[in-house]
C-alpha cells in the first residue's frame, strides 16, 4: 500500500531475471556489466541494462527482499522523492564504480572486466537512509550479549547480498558513498539528480493504477508483529494515528467556527515525548510556544514532497523540528 514504485522495482526486473534464466538465457549477454565494452567499445547502453537486471537468482531473491523492505522509505518520502533518490544513487553509484574499478587497478594491480550485474547499488545506497532514520528496537537477546532488533534481518539479507559475489564489494562501497552523498546533500546533488514533476504526474497517471494496492484494513495490521513487542508498539502508533486524527476534526471544526489557522502544537505531544527525552508536558492554556528557528533545508525537504511551505513551518514546529514526525503527521493528513 502507498508503495507502488517499490511493487514495481519487486516485480518487474525480478521476472525478467527469472525469464532470462530459465528460458533466454541466449540474451544474457545483453544484460551483462561488462566494464570494458563500456570504456573501451563506448557501449553505453551496457550502463543501464547491467546495472538493471540481476543475472543471478541468488541476488534477485535477496535485492527483491531487501526492496521490500524499504518500501516504507517511499511510504514516507512519496514516490517522487523516492524515486529521485534511486536515480540519483543509481547514476552516482555508476560513476564510483568507475572510479574504484580504477583505483583497484592502480593500488592492487587487479584488472576487472565486469561487475555482477542488477540494479544492487541504490539497494545498498538505502542502506544510508535506513541505518540513520529508522529507530532501533529491541525484540530479544541472544546468550544475554548480543541483541537481537527489528533492524537485523535487513543486516544480514545485506551482508548475504555482500558475500554472493567475488567484486560485489565494489558495487557495495559506490551504493554506500552515493547514498551518503545523496543523503547527506553533499554538492546539492539531491536538487540536480531528481525527477521534474511533470515527469512524476506522468508516471503518476500511466503507470501507478497498474502498481497500486489497496489499503488494507485495520484488522489485518493490527497484531501482524511477529513478537508481542511489535504488536503492542503497532497498536501504540495506531493508537496514536487515531487520537491525532480525532484531534484534527476537532481543530478544524473549531477553525470553520471561529477561523484562523490550526494549532498543531496540541496536536503533537505524544509523539514529541517519544521523540525527545528532554521534553516536559507541562501544557498551558496558551498552549507549548513553538521554537523560533526551522530550518529551511527541511522546509525544502517537505515542500518537495507536496505540501505547502505554510503547512511545513507549522509542521516543523510543533515538531520541535523532527523531519521524521512532521513527514508521519503531514502524511496521514
Amino acid at each position: 500500500d502507498k508503495a507502488p514504485l517499490s511493487k514495481s522495482l519487486l516485480l518487474v526486473p525480478s521476472a525478467i531475471s527469472i525469464l532470462l534464466t530459465l528460458l533466454f538465457q541466449h540474451y544474457q549477454k545483453f544484460f551483462a556489466y561488462n566494464l570494458q565494452a563500456v570504456k573501451e567499445d563506448f557501449q553505453i547502453w551496457r550502463l543501464v541494462c547491467g546495472r538493471t537486471i540481476c543475472l543471478d537468482l541468488k541476488d534477485t531473491f535477496c535485492s527483491s527482499l531487501l526492496i521490500y523492505n524499504f518500501r516504507i522509505f517511499e511510504r514516507r518520502y512519496g514516490s517522487r522523492k523516492f524515486s529521485s533518490f534511486l536515480l540519483g544513487a543509481w547514476m552516482l553509484s555508476a560513476l564510483f564504480d568507475l572510479l574504484l574499478v580504477e583505483i583497484t587497478q592502480y593500488i592492487f594491480g587487479i584488472t576487472i572486466n565486469s561487475l555482477p550485474s542488477g540494479f544492487l547499488g541504490p539497494v545498498f545506497a538505502l542502506f544510508v537512509p535506513f541505518y540513520s532514520s529508522i529507530p532501533r528496537v529491541q525484540v530479544t537477546q541472544v546468550l544475554g550479549h548480543f541483541s537481537i532488533t527489528n533492524k537485523s534481518l535487513v543486516y544480514i539479507l545485506g551482508l548475504q547480498l555482500l558475500t554472493s559475489g567475488s567484486y560485489i564489494w565494489i558495487l557495495a562501497l559506490s551504493g554506500l558513498i552515493s547514498g551518503i552523498c545523496y543523503n547527506s546533500s553533499i554538492l546539492k546533488v539531491h536538487r540536480i539528480l531528481c525527477i521534474p514533476r511533470w515527469v512524476a504526474k506522468i508516471f503518476s497517471w500511466t503507470l501507478e493504477p497498474v502498481f497500486s494496492s489497496a489499503e488494507p484494513t485495520n484488522e489485518v495490521r493490527v497484531g501482524m508483529g511477529a513478537t508481542v513487542d511489535i504488536q503492542r508498539q503497532q497498536r501504540m502508533e495506531l493508537l496514536d494515528r487515531q487520537i491525532m486524527m480525532s484531534q484534527v476534526a476537532q481543530m478544524r471544526r473549531q477553525r470553520q467556527q471561529q477561523g484562523g489557522m490550526i494549532n498543531w502544537n496540541r496536536l503533537f505531544p505524544p509523539l514529541r515525548h517519544r521523540h525527545n527525552a528532554n521534553y516536559q508536558d507541562h501544557p498551558s492554556e496558551q498552549g507549548i510556544p513553538p521554537p523560533t528557528e526551522v530550518s529551511e533545508e527541511q522546509v525544502a525537504r517537505l515542500m518537495e514532497m507536496g505540501f505547502s511551505r505554510g503547512d511545513a513551518l507549522e509542521a516543523l514546529r510543533a515538531s520541535n523540528n523532527d523531519l521524521n514526525v512532521a513527514t508521519n503527521f503531514l502524511l496521514q493528513h
